[in-house]
């Protein structure tokens, strides 16, 4: 064929590769070396080490070759024009990595050679600073003092979860702009203010809001924000939780629902064994003697039921085919948390079963009161068997005991 041309598709029978190899074997031609990152050979003594341990890392943990290519461009990117030793910034590395490149990954890769310094700033605080922003002028500040506090805690409390500022604050704002009409400061606002704001809220609504008021005066007293707390008489009523039996309508519709392995596998741990779904997400293979039939769920061991066991296998099998380098050892992963070593998220479990109609703390409570009314309602065999509180196991003793006089 003349030089620069090309060979018509129609004639193309895809094997130029394999007769080009066979000809230069023939001629004792020695094979073209392999394409390489060229991080791996750079002239900068931090950049070529860098990816060389991205490329370990990567074969360790199981990356693809081309999330590995990836990191590799984003380490190009961030330390190519940088003296050897010098830390880089996490806000550096968002910014200046190209978009096909991983910023996770390149933060990994940075956190293990020391190289990388965090300086971003939580997403909790500038959901804080946005939110307070919004209130009106006299709230603002003491609300946001009030929301930090809960955040990073002080001397007398312990700091706070993000999801209880997110309910604090959802329970809060709408009175207060509410009270922004009238009033111009929280010391304005008095015991018969909270009473007529609370007076159309009914159940779990009414206690958290009450809970959150409380949290809120009680800081602005202490920090002599106010004069007077006007939550001071105010208590929370207790709701009495009236829990029955699954029906078998909502058992048929779990059924329908948990197709997938990995569903199965974590309605029958909440079915047998009313695992709660945080010990399901951190379950790992240490916790799993299967040959023996035991497991051990948050600390408590158990005989693992018929059930569970084979769930476990079945899921078990398809986690080592899709992922079989993985290093990540806890028993329930994703394509995400594969890579590293991590558990899966919450909202895992609210994708996969809550959104779909499976209530995994439904299921849960239908198994201990399905004990409590085989077994009599005794809260001492509950707390052993389900591993649970006193007050926790008496609650359940109770609900079982009244069903049963019921049945009298």
């Amino acid at each position: 064929m003349p030089d620069g041309s090309r060979r018509d598709p129609a004639y193309c029978d895809h094997k130029c590769r394999g007769l080009a190899s066979s000809y230069r074997r023939k001629a004792g031609i020695p094979p073209p070396l392999h394409w390489q990152h060229p991080a791996l050979n750079s002239d900068n003594p931090a950049l070529r080490s860098a990816a060389a341990h991205a490329k370990q890392l990567g074969e360790t943990n199981g990356w693809s070759p081309s999330l590995i290519r990836c990191a590799m461009d984003g380490l190009t990117a961030v330390l190519e024009d940088r003296p050897p030793g010098k830390p880089i910034k996490l806000t550096e590395v968002r910014t200046r990595i190209p978009r096909h490149a991983s910023s996770h990954r390149v933060a990994e890769v940075l956190t293990d050679l020391d190289l990388l310094e965090d300086d971003s700033a939580l997403a909790i605080r500038s959901w804080i600073d946005d939110r307070t922003a919004a209130l009106p002028a006299g709230f603002a500040s003491d609300v946001r003092a009030w929301l930090l506090v809960l955040l990073d805690g002080d001397s007398r409390a312990k700091p706070r979860s993000h999801t209880c500022l997110y309910v604090h604050f959802g329970c809060v704002r709408p009175l207060l702009e509410n009270w922004a009409a009238t009033r111009g400061h929280l010391r304005e606002i008095t015991a018969t203010d909270v009473t007529v704001a609370l007076s159309p809220l009914r159940g779990w609504q009414r206690r958290n809001t009450i809970a959150a008021l409380r949290s809120l005066f009680r800081f602005a007293k202490k920090r002599g924000l106010i004069f007077a707390n006007p939550t001071v008489r105010l208590k929370s009523e207790d709701i009495q939780r009236n829990l029955l039996p699954m029906t078998e309508t909502e058992v048929l519709a779990v059924q329908r629902v948990a197709i997938t392995p990995a569903q199965r596998m974590i309605v029958a741990l909440a079915a047998v064994h009313a695992a709660r779904a945080t010990a399901i997400r951190h379950l790992t293979l240490d916790d799993l003697d299967l040959p023996n039939r035991r497991i051990t769920i948050a600390g408590h061991a158990q005989r693992l039921g018929e059930l569970p066991h084979q769930t476990l296998l079945a899921w078990l099998a398809q986690r080592g085919i899709t992922w079989p380098k993985t290093p990540n050892r806890h028993v329930l992963i994703n394509a995400k948390t594969a890579l590293g070593t991590g558990p899966v998220s919450a909202e895992y479990l609210k994708r996969h079963l809550l959104r779909q109609g499976v209530h995994l703390e439904r299921i849960r409570g239908d198994r201990v009161l399905h004990e409590a009314l085989t077994v009599g309602s005794d809260p001492l065999h509950l707390a052993l068997v389900f591993n649970l509180s006193h007050t926790t196991a008496s609650r359940y003793a109770t609900i079982a005991q009244n069903l049963l006089d019921d049945q009298i």
